[in-house]
């Protein structure tokens, strides 16, 4: 039995659909603030669903029962919200986070599976950024998953619960909200063009994002749950690829024939202007191998947005 917290949201629907299709029993843990059912009904049938929220640590324990690894997905995972309100975003994804670890000890699980972020490594990094280099979180959720990662060494050394952080770059794909104030860049730039809006960029559009596809992200998840090697590492998951915003504007209008032309502001508090990943730790240790490349994955996309 797997666990996936955050399993009605983007990427914990595509885990958990993942799961199934390999024929496993899946449990999904949400409190559906920003998940979908519809994204459960994506996954398919047989699906438990605990509707319950992270800071609940009984409910934790009660969803842990009868699982070998848990997949944590769950979080506010936005910089903007997380400056908007670091206080909630800290219990979330902090106190979350240990509460996971918590039930997961107590309940005798083999392996978790922790999704982490490239915010950490700040502002300024040696590009491209690798696991070894120093961080520098400069949003309050940057801050919140270096917290999430030491306290997932932490119950390793101390407990001997497995562990595994995956610090994602920029995910995107099928399902993944375009409507929400703090919704990603790629789901936001097609949403507005498809509406015949000029799509907001915050900067002059020449910062540049590891753009990952989310089918490469749940095999990164899969692999981290098996590989016989991967317990206490930190590994980066995305291609190794930079690419602008104006670049990503420019491939959009392209593939939806339509004027990539943004209405450009100033930059956010906590954005990074430049993020890309050194993957050959996810390679050695994973075998993991990025097979979409972004104008396919972006295609992909906007088909299933039309």
């Amino acid at each position: 039995m797997y666990l996936v917290t955050g399993g009605a949201g983007f990427i914990g629907s595509h885990i958990a659909a993942a799961l199934r299709g390999q024929g496993e029993r899946v449990r999904i843990f949400d409190n559906f603030s920003t998940g979908k059912l519809e994204n459960i009904q994506a996954v398919g049938p047989d699906v438990e669903i605990v509707r319950a929220d992270l800071r609940d640590v009984d409910a934790l324990r009660g969803a842990m029962a009868g699982v070998t690894v848990v997949f944590h997905q769950a979080a506010l995972a936005s910089v903007p919200r997380s400056v908007a309100d670091p206080a909630t975003a800290l219990d979330v994804n902090v106190v979350g986070t240990h509460h996971v670890l918590l039930a997961a000890r107590d309940a005798g699980l083999r392996r978790m599976i922790m999704a982490s972020s490239c915010a950490v490594y700040g502002d300024k990094p040696h590009l491209p950024s690798s696991e070894g280099a120093p961080v520098d979180p400069i949003s309050p959720y940057a801050a919140h998953k270096l917290a999430d990662e030491c306290l997932c060494a932490a119950f390793s050394h101390t407990y001997g619960l497995e562990t595994v952080a995956l610090r994602y770059f920029n995910v995107y794909g099928p399902r993944q909200d375009p409507t929400s104030e703090y919704a990603a860049v790629i789901p936001k730039f097609l949403h507005a063009m498809l509406a015949g809006e000029r799509p907001i960029v915050f900067g002059d559009g020449n910062q540049t994002r590891d753009f990952v596809y989310v089918d490469d992200v749940v095999k990164a998840n899969l692999l981290a749950a098996t590989s016989q090697v991967a317990a206490g590492h930190v590994m980066n998951v995305g291609t190794g690829v930079r690419t602008s915003l104006n670049d990503l504007l420019h491939t959009a209008g392209q593939l939806l024939g339509v004027d990539p032309t943004a209405d450009y502001r100033d930059s956010r508090a906590g954005d990074v202007h430049d993020s890309v990943a050194e993957i050959a730790l996810a390679r050695r240790i994973l075998g993991y191998e990025p097979r979409v490349p972004f104008r396919d994955g972006l295609a992909r996309f906007i088909a299933t947005l039309r």
